[in-house]
């Protein structure tokens, strides 16, 4: 638990806590400061000299929050953004738009949970930062390498302790101020299950195993059709099904002896969900062909549509409502927080 002491002063501080990565150029660099500022104009956020990359985009108490900031956290996202829509300029610019106003949002809560612990006389005890930089050293196999890392990105070593300091407050104060296990009533649970019957309807299932031989187009002596065949003369004659899968299958799942385990009718391909719910448990099919493979298959039980029973869903209800829960209560002491800072937008 966090200790109170007297207000100490303290420098403005910064969320920005991801340990340093890999070095990008000054041309990389620069480049990603010309795009955030078209997007930021586009976006009507305004920046103060001496540009985009150094303005300001929101003062929190008495914190500052820049434009260079935001990038720092958001510039490997924009670099996947930028290979998934490459040619789509609108939709990349749109993209990258949404990223930095929910990244901004993210830094204007962490500033927001630092001035509170600050204002509020919490202490940190100094061991903690030290077993936390212990362990970063740890992961980069010395000081010397870490602080080496650092530098190459411009980063003192007191810079990154401050960095460590803070992301150690943060998580110390969510922890505090927001249960991570919130308590769901068995009530809640089975209320929740009763309004969201829909969304544990089960189709109807076969249990089932199959064999597969892909085609070879550029091998006209083999006949894939002409081999399920055999392996089929075989399983008639008492072999088993999944034996013949394991030694015969081309399938993923040939080392399970063709198990699929239990699949509704939408997860096959048309002719062979017609194929494999005509047969009863126990049976097996004869060879069905498609263009791409020739199939045996075995349906081991099969089970109508149903709804889920409450046992079968309830940890996962509760999960789900203990995260919704804990994203409301988050929330909530954001917005409390919120209500008596000083939060201004640029």
């Amino acid at each position: 638990m966090l200790a109170k002491a007297g207000p100490r002063a303290s420098k403005n501080e910064h969320a920005c806590l991801d340990l340093p990565r890999t070095v990008r150029t000054v041309t990389k660099l620069m480049r990603y400061f010309l795009l955030l500022a078209v997007l930021f104009c586009s976006a009507g956020l305004r920046a103060a000299q001496p540009g985009v990359a150094n303005g300001i985009a929101v003062i929190v108490n008495d914190a500052v929050i820049t434009y260079k900031d935001v990038f720092q956290i958001i510039r490997d996202d924009v670099e996947f953004l930028e290979r998934r829509y490459a040619g789509q300029p609108q939709v990349l610019e749109q993209k990258i738009r949404e990223l930095q106003e929910e990244r901004i949002e993210i830094l204007v809560n962490d500033h927001l949970v630092l001035h509170e612990f600050k204002t509020a006389g919490y202490q940190l005890p100094e061991t903690w930062i030290e077993n936390r930089i212990e362990d970063d050293i740890k992961k980069y196999g010395d000081r010397l390498t870490l602080t080496k890392t650092l530098q190459a990105q411009g980063i003192t070593f007191e810079t990154y302790r401050t960095k460590v300091r803070e992301r150690t407050i943060l998580e110390v104060m969510w922890r505090q101020k927001v249960p991570n296990d919130p308590l769901i009533s068995p009530a809640k649970i089975e209320k929740f299950y009763l309004d969201h019957q829909s969304d544990f309807k089960m189709q109807d299932q076969v249990k089932l195993r199959m064999i597969v031989l892909t085609n070879r187009p550029n091998d006209s002596a083999y006949s894939p059709a002409k081999v399920a065949g055999e392996i089929l003369d075989i399983i008639n004659k008492g072999a088993s099904f999944a034996e013949m899968a394991q030694i015969y299958s081309q399938g993923s799942q040939a080392r399970e002896g063709g198990d699929w385990g239990w699949v509704e009718h939408s997860v096959l391909r048309e002719e062979l969900a017609k194929a494999a719910f005509a047969l009863k448990p126990g049976e097996h099919s004869g060879v069905i062909e498609t263009p791409q493979a020739v199939y045996l298959m075995k349906v081991e039980d099969a089970r109508p549509a149903h709804v889920k029973s409450l046992s079968e869903v309830r940890d996962e209800i509760e999960a789900k409502l203990r995260t919704d829960e804990t994203r409301r209560l988050r929330k909530q002491w954001i917005d409390r927080l919120k209500a008596k800072a000083f939060i201004r937008y640029f």
